[in-house]
């Protein structure tokens, strides 16, 4: 059984969210402050039992600030469960739940609206508040129901009222993004220790075996001279200070035996090269946060082995916390393995560029403030081929155009070097300040790319920037008699999506009168001399009254050719990168760059 669907309606940042999910992990990503935590939070309130009832009773920061809650409204979270079928304990948990007998889907629904007494008024027409108060509401949670959470009015009914008794049998473990990890595995109630153990299924046997060892040495301990004199002079003293009206023996020994002592005292020891059976203490906050949610993993496969069991989900904030990349996808890779369903939060590109498309829900900051979400490869915004595109591309760096608030889209690494330095120095807008990502795709199929960029999908802003012939910066000449069919940008324009390019190839065109000093002191460390001395004899004429307006083009047509000459001599990306470094040289920049620049609106 695992949660199919999530639906949020004026809840915090979001105003309204439907999302479909897949069994496994789900992966929930976006830039900062877009509502990750929101969404886990949310979906606490439907069906962590574990959480208390005070949280639920919701204060005026959780409802969206476009709602007002001094007129009749409500805050409506529902989860949808799936593949409950063949699993006696799951059906029967949900089997209240189901809102279509023909389907195997069952919700549950929080909902926070005004109460009953208001509801009744308004079905009877009588007057209600003018205005009403955080206490004129109350929450609810109830299962099954005809009504769509997303057509369901405030003061209709949803279902039936759902039983905590039923909730608790759903198993949820939640662990936040500042969780001290070192402290939870020394704690008994916490650790996940204290779960195997209990689910170890220890004969009664060997339980009493190890009683009995205890015993022996409690009566040991209990027998030694020292602590049997310690024991008496605590005694003595006890009872001079409390007085006659509190008399009460004290002796130094151990508790009773029993094997919920001995579960108690028992600790995680851990060996390395260099120490023996040491305490996770001493560890690093790195390997314990694995350590950790290793053991929870298993306590669910556990779980899943107990007939008894009605389903379970690990929700985690930023499972990557403290770990270095190989670690990340290590333990992404781990969660993945398992077969229960995991929704998880990060900011990591490691633990996304591991992740199947249709295990990632995207949520994007539409302003207002509001919040959008996606699952594109679930949402039908891409078709099979595209979404195996994507995947193999959303590498560790590109995946950041997941995180950007708006993102350019470029051909290559000449582009991600030169583009953000360039734009600082001549416009004074530093791309990373205003959440901007240039992005490579290493080619020139931005069809597929430029398709995530819509209000299904992403509805942030997205600029392409192009060569004007779309020839793919590293092609060579064939001896192939094969056609290359060059992609029409055109019709990927729209709301979020602008195309713009330049005449010929990047390199020419960044060939400027105010860029040749910056080229030639590049070419220079380049170790072309030559080239670099051509530039700025290129640049003297160009700045001579003496040259003709025609003189000053064909030349400049001569310079442009010698540095896209010499970039392909060393190569586009090295070119680029070294040429960077001298940017602070740089007066002008193409205008089809600024043009991207200005339509992006920073």
């Amino acid at each position: 059984m695992y949660i199919s669907r999530i639906y949020m309606k004026n809840f915090r940042n979001f105003t309204e969210i439907d999302l479909a999910l897949k069994d496994g992990v789900t992966c929930i990503v976006g830039e900062n402050n877009t509502g990750k935590s929101n969404l886990i939070y949310g979906l606490r309130l439907v069906i962590d039992a574990g959480l208390s009832s005070t949280y639920r009773a919701l204060n005026e920061q959780d409802f969206h600030s476009r709602t007002d809650y001094s007129k009749p409204t409500q805050v409506i979270i529902s989860a949808e469960f799936s593949d409950f079928r063949g699993n006696d304990a799951s059906e029967a948990l949900v089997g209240l739940w189901k809102f279509n007998p023909d389907v195997e889907r069952a919700r549950i629904t929080y909902r926070f609206r005004p109460r009953r007494e208001i509801v009744e008024k308004h079905e009877n027409e009588e007057p209600i508040p003018e205005k009403l108060t955080l206490n004129d509401y109350h929450w609810e949670i109830t299962g099954g129901g005809q009504v769509d959470p997303h057509d369901v009015q405030w003061h209709e009914r949803i279902g039936n009222s759902v039983r905590f008794s039923d909730l608790q049998q759903f198993h949820i473990v939640f662990l936040p993004a500042l969780r001290d990890v070192r402290q939870e595995l020394g704690q008994t109630r916490s650790s996940p220790l204290n779960t195997f153990l209990d689910s170890s299924g220890i004969p009664e046997a060997e339980k009493d075996e190890l009683v009995g060892f205890l015993k022996e040495a409690n009566e040991a301990i209990s027998s030694s001279p020292t602590i049997a004199q310690t024991g008496e002079a605590i005694d003595s003293v006890f009872k001079d200070t409390a007085g006659e009206a509190f008399q009460i023996d004290v002796r130094i020994g151990m508790s009773d035996p029993s094997f919920s002592s001995i579960a108690r005292s028992l600790r995680l020891l851990l060996s390395n090269t260099a120490l023996q059976d040491f305490e996770p203490y001493r560890n690093g906050l790195g390997l314990n946060n694995i350590l950790y949610i290793s053991m929870l993993m298993e306590a669910f496969q556990q779980r899943i082995r107990d007939e008894y069991c009605a389903g379970q989900l690990l929700l985690i904030e930023e499972p990557e916390a403290h770990l270095h990349p190989q670690l990340q996808r290590v333990l992404y890779s781990g969660l993945q393995s398992k077969s229960f369903q995991t929704i998880i939060s990060s900011h990591s590109t490691h633990v996304i560029s591991s992740s199947s498309l249709d295990s990632i829900v995207i949520l994007t900051n539409i302003g207002e403030p509001a919040t959008a979400a996606c699952s594109p490869a679930i949402g039908g915004i891409l078709s099979n081929t595209e979404q195996a595109d994507l995947e193999r591309y959303l590498d560790a760096t590109k995946s950041t155009v997941l995180f950007a608030r708006k993102v350019i889209l470029v051909e290559g690494p000449a582009e991600v070097f030169l583009l953000p330095p360039l734009i600082r120095q001549i416009l004074n807008i530093d791309l990373d300040r205003y959440g901007v990502s240039v992005i490579p795709i290493h080619g020139i199929h931005f069809d597929v790319y430029a398709k995530m960029f819509n209000s299904m999908g992403m509805p942030k802003k997205c600029a392409i920037i192009a060569d004007g012939d779309l020839t793919p910066s590293d092609s060579c000449p064939s001896d192939e008699d094969v056609a290359i069919v060059l992609p029409d940008l055109d019709p990927l324009r729209s709301q979020f999506v602008e195309v713009f390019k330049c005449k010929t190839t990047f390199e020419r065109a960044i060939t400027l009168q105010g860029t040749l000093e910056m080229l030639a002191s590049g070419v220079e460390e380049l170790g072309a001399p030559i080239v670099a001395e051509e530039l700025r004899s290129g640049l003297a004429s160009l700045r001579s009254e003496e040259t003709s307006k025609n003189e000053k083009q064909d030349l400049l047509d001569t310079l442009k050719s010698r540095t896209l000459n010499t970039a392909k001599r060393f190569g586009k990306a090295r070119f680029a990168q070294i040429v960077s470094k001298h940017v602070h040289l740089a007066e002008e920049l193409p205008s089809y760059i600024r043009n991207a620049v200005e339509w992006l609106e920073l």
